[in-house]
C-alpha cells in the first residue's frame, strides 16, 4: 500500500489597505462596500477603521487621528486611502510617521477656510448622516476644531494619487485644485480630474480601484 503525501495549500497574502471613510460616515458606506470585492478579487484586503471617535455626537479630531495612526501600526498597510474629511486623516497618518502612498477621493483640501464659513450657530448641530440615513447631532466643537486645521497646508511626505470631480457638491473643485498647486507634487503624484464626478464617486469605483492597486506596487 503506498504511502500518500499530504501537501496543504495556503491561501496567498493578501495587501492590506487602509481606507478612511468621510464625515458622517461609516465603515458601511457605499464607497467601501463597491471597493471590497474589486479590490478583494485582485489581492488586495481594505481595513476601513470607524472613524466616528469617541463617537459622532463628540467627534474630535485628534481622537480620529489617534485611532487611524493605532490601525496603521497595529496592521501595517501598503497605501491608505481618504475620502473627503478622510482624505485628510491619511494626510495626518502619513505626516506622523506611516510612509506609503495615499489615494485621495473627493480629498477636503483648503477646508479650514470654508469651515471657517460655514460653522454654525447653534450647539449642538443637526446635519445629515449618511451611515444612519438621517439627521442626527454634532456638537460643535467639532466644526470649530476643523476651522483651525492646517494639516493640508503642506504637502504629504509621499506620493499622492487625488481623485476630484469636477462637478463636486460639497467640495469645490477650485479650491481642491488650488490646494494642490499650491503642493507643487512632481511624479508620480497625480491629480486625475473627473469631468462629470460628484463628491461620492460611486460611479467611479472601478478606476479608483485601479488607482488603489497601482499604489500598492
Amino acid at each position: 500500500m503506498g504511502i500518500l503525501e499530504c501537501t496543504m495549500i495556503m491561501p496567498p497574502r493578501m495587501t492590506s489597505v487602509l481606507y478612511f471613510h468621510g464625515f458622517a460616515s461609516s465603515p458601511a458606506s457605499a464607497k467601501i462596500a463597491a471597493l471590497r470585492p474589486l479590490l478583494g478579487a485582485r489581492g488586495i484586503e481594505m481595513n476601513t477603521p470607524d472613524l466616528n471617535a469617541p463617537s459622532f455626537e463628540k467627534l474630535d479630531w485628534d481622537a480620529m487621528v489617534e485611532r487611524a495612526v493605532s490601525e496603521a501600526r497595529r496592521t501595517p498597510p501598503k497605501a491608505m486611502v481618504g475620502s473627503s474629511l478622510g482624505a485628510l486623516v491619511a494626510i495626518a497618518v502619513a505626516k506622523s510617521g506611516v510612509h506609503v502612498p495615499l489615494v485621495l477621493i473627493a480629498p477636503a483640501l483648503g477646508v479650514a477656510r470654508r469651515w471657517q464659513e460655514k460653522i454654525p450657530a447653534t450647539d449642538p448641530v443637526k446635519v445629515f448622516n449618511h451611515a444612519l440615513g438621517t439627521d442626527a447631532w454634532i456638537h460643535r466643537a467639532f466644526f470649530e476644531q476643523m476651522a483651525t486645521l492646517h494639516i493640508d497646508d503642506e504637502p504629504p511626505p509621499v506620493a499622492v494619487t487625488a481623485i476630484m470631480g469636477r462637478l463636486d457638491e460639497t467640495v469645490p473643485f477650485d479650491m481642491v485644485r488650488a490646494a494642490w498647486d499650491g503642493w507643487n507634487m512632481q511624479p508620480p503624484s497625480k491629480l486625475i480630474e473627473i469631468e462629470d464626478g460628484d463628491h461620492g464617486l460611486v460611479a467611479c469605483t472601478d478606476l479608483i480601484a485601479d488607482e488603489i492597486v497601482e499604489a500598492t506596487r
